[in-house]
């Protein structure tokens, strides 16, 4: 997850909390976003959801699909799709990066956390990842659990 500054001006907009279930994460990015006005002041309220969105490399370019920012209501005429291409604004070194790890089979790149930085800019992270199998989720679960526990027992016992 992105750190947090000691700054007030950080805040995360939003997480992708089952990527980390849903996919194995070997390398992670900071990306900045290209947005409209109205979609900051949406941000800024606090509606949005990278969930069910993914990004994809097209022509040298980096793009976050099926992203979701609220409308604004103040922005009436001048709004923004909710549901658009948003560019990604990558160097092309690591444009190219993320192009060779999606040619190969199973990758793709998942946003995990989107936020304000400490100047207040919109930044989002996204991961490299593979997805996992059933089984790799029932183990991850499983761990997930007994670490649970473990703490629960040094914590009356300890």
């Amino acid at each position: 997850m992105a750190k947090k500054d000691d700054n007030k001006n950080y805040k995360v907009i939003a997480e992708n909390r089952r990527a980390r279930y849903d996919y194995a994460i070997e390398d992670d990015l900071e990306c900045g976003i290209m947005l409209e006005g109205s979609e900051v002041k949406s941000l800024r309220v606090g509606g949005s959801n990278i969930a069910e969105s993914y990004a994809e490399v097209k022509e040298g370019e980096v793009w976050l699909v099926n992203g979701y920012i609220a409308p604004y209501a103040q922005a009436k005429t001048f709004g923004h799709e909710e549901r658009r291409r948003r560019k990604l604004l990558v160097s092309k070194r690591e444009a190219a990066k993320l192009w060779n790890a999606t040619a190969r089979e199973g990758y793709t790149i998942v946003p995990l956390v989107m936020y304000f930085n400490h100047r207040g800019i919109v930044k989002l992270k996204v991961g490299i990842a593979k997805g996992k199998k059933t089984a790799d989720k029932r183990e991850a679960s499983a761990k997930r659990d007994w670490q649970r526990q473990k703490a629960r027992l040094m914590k009356d016992h300890g």
